[in-house]
């Protein structure tokens, strides 16, 4: 077993199931009890499936981490509630989230049911999404999703808390968001505006130099970098979810600080110091808004 959640670091899954839940606050004993025992239940099943890559992740809201401990992650508070021109990005915090995924569907339902009816009556159910591959992983609007992740032993340094916290050293920040795209709208659209849009080409997957992106392209808002010109980045483990109504995408990024998430929402909907900001946007809104903190194995251990 990993001292951190295995979900955070594990490289990106066909299948995944986001889940989340309020507490019970007057079945807070039997909460604890099923949340520290999800570690050993992840494991377990990691075992049954082994061909399976089945991986998992449990956040914890602002609002229930003062009911488990005394202690609190530096930088763990509501999600941001940010308003821009013609967008209104509004928090739906809720107490707790489920991020399960795997290569198998069936291995995915298997964890999500069996953590699930642990917490038995301790939790209620937000909601549920299921979430897929699609292609050679690109979102639902034909563009390849997660390009400018951090590569293997980098993902650590970029998603798990470290000295800087030393009492929820290899712990995550996670925000997750539940947008649905107007696919009807950005299908009218040509290859050129779409490809603008996103400052990358659509086929092959190609960015465009940095002098020939508008500034309102998607990977030139979502570029930041710090005081010393050294790049900002997250995690991403975002994935497509669609039925015949319904289409969109399960934001879900993983950093050792949400500061860098919510730099990027900013500059994506309030824009820069000229106020141009995410043409994305036109074709896409946001209907959850939520922030947590993935503790360590051994934090959720403790609590038995």
């Amino acid at each position: 077993m990993t001292p951190y959640q295995s979900g955070i670091i594990a490289e990106a899954s066909s299948d995944a199931l986001f889940i989340t839940l309020n507490v019970n606050r007057s079945e807070i004993d039997l909460f604890k009890n099923a949340l520290s025992a999800v570690p050993k239940q992840v494991e377990a099943l990691q075992l049954q499936f082994p061909d399976a890559a089945l991986h998992a992740s449990i956040g914890l809201s602002h609002l229930i981490w003062g009911t488990l401990d005394t202690k609190r992650p530096l930088l763990l508070t509501t999600f941001p509630h940010i308003t821009g021109k013609d967008i209104e990005i509004v928090p739906t915090d809720v107490d707790l989230v489920l991020h399960i995924r795997s290569s198998r569907h069936d291995a995915t339902y298997q964890l999500g049911r069996l953590l699930f009816d642990a917490f038995g009556k301790s939790v209620a159910l937000v909601e549920e999404v299921h979430c897929f591959k699609y292609l050679d992983n690109r979102d639902l609007t034909g563009f390849v999703d997660g390009t400018e992740n951090p590569e293997g032993e980098k993902r650590k340094t970029v998603a798990l808390v470290d000295d800087e916290d030393p009492d929820f050293k290899n712990g995550s920040y996670f925000n997750l968001m539940r947008f649905v795209h107007d696919l009807a709208k950005w299908e009218k659209e040509d290859l050129k505006t779409q490809e603008d849009t996103y400052g990358r080409t659509k086929h092959t997957n190609e960015e465009y130099p940095s002098a020939e992106k508008s500034v309102h392209a998607h990977t030139k808002r979502t570029s930041l970098k710090d005081e010393h010109g050294r790049s900002l980045e997250i995690l991403r483990h975002s994935m497509p979810f669609a039925s015949l109504t319904e289409k969109g995408l399960m934001f879900a990024s993983y950093s050792k600080t949400p500061v860098i998430f919510n730099r990027m929402l900013e500059s994506m909907v309030k824009g820069d110091e000229h106020g141009n900001t995410d043409h994305l946007m036109k074709y896409t809104r946001a209907t959850t808004g939520q922030a947590f903190f993935v503790p360590s194995n051994h934090w959720l251990m403790s609590l038995a």
